[in-house]
């Protein structure tokens, strides 16, 4: 059974409910929390009730606020607010809600909280993990075309002799956050896998290097 069929029998028609709320953004549609359910369930080990995993990560981004956005830190405060309002329809007891409710509203890497459960420590890594490795280049490149940012600074890719500038050049934000992100998962498998995925942004940071022939600086 996929997580799709899994959500579908767990929680019949709350990701239909959530699919009339997620925009055009590639990078934060239902796919995307399909994927952090798969993640989610995964790092839980089993732990968690499957219900509560992927009604979170279900609802984890149904407020999705650009990145560009004043109001981006809150985005997962409305999130969770959502849960609170939903999730009861479900037969969700109280405690239930208010536990989904607080993983969601501290998954988010710009709020910069340490989650208290398992669920909202799996909730967090399984979400960090869709910004590494292939997909997290896919939804990098994506966010930056919607801000309207280019590929890469044209005189200084590496930003050797200015700062980095992740708004205006998307490569930048590998070097500002996506790089370091291994170090803050809270799950050992969810820190295994950020390296592997890390491991292959660096490669491909060095093929981009080789075809620019512009060396990657020390420290890069």
């Amino acid at each position: 059974m996929n997580t799709e069929e899994l959500c579908e029998r767990e929680l019949p028609g709350l990701l239909a409910q959530a699919r009339e709320h997620f925009d055009d953004d590639p990078g934060h549609d239902a796919q995307h929390a399909l994927r952090v359910a798969r993640w989610t369930l995964r790092l839980t080990r089993g732990e968690v009730p499957a219900r509560l995993a992927l009604a979170a990560a279900v609802l984890h981004d149904v407020v999705n606020l650009p990145k560009d956005s004043a109001e981006r830190s809150k985005a997962s405060e409305r999130s969770a607010q959502v849960a609170r309002e939903w999730l009861p329809r479900w037969g969700f007891s109280a405690h239930e809600t208010e536990l989904v409710a607080e993983a969601i509203r501290d998954h988010s890497y710009s709020r910069g909280a340490t989650p208290r459960t398992l669920l909202g420590s799996a909730l967090q890594d399984a979400d960090r993990l869709e910004a590494l490795g292939a997909l997290g280049l896919m939804r990098c490149l994506s966010a930056g075309a919607r801000m309207q940012a280019r590929f890469f600074h044209p005189t200084d890719p590496w930003a050797t002799a200015r700062p980095l500038d992740d708004r205006n050049y998307s490569v930048d934000h590998l070097f500002t956050k996506l790089l370091g992100l291994a170090e803050g998962m809270t799950t050992e498998e969810g820190r295994r896998e950020a390296q592997r995925r890390v491991a292959f942004l660096r490669e491909f940071l060095g093929a981009l290097a080789s075809e620019l022939e512009t060396p990657l600086t020390d420290g890069r």
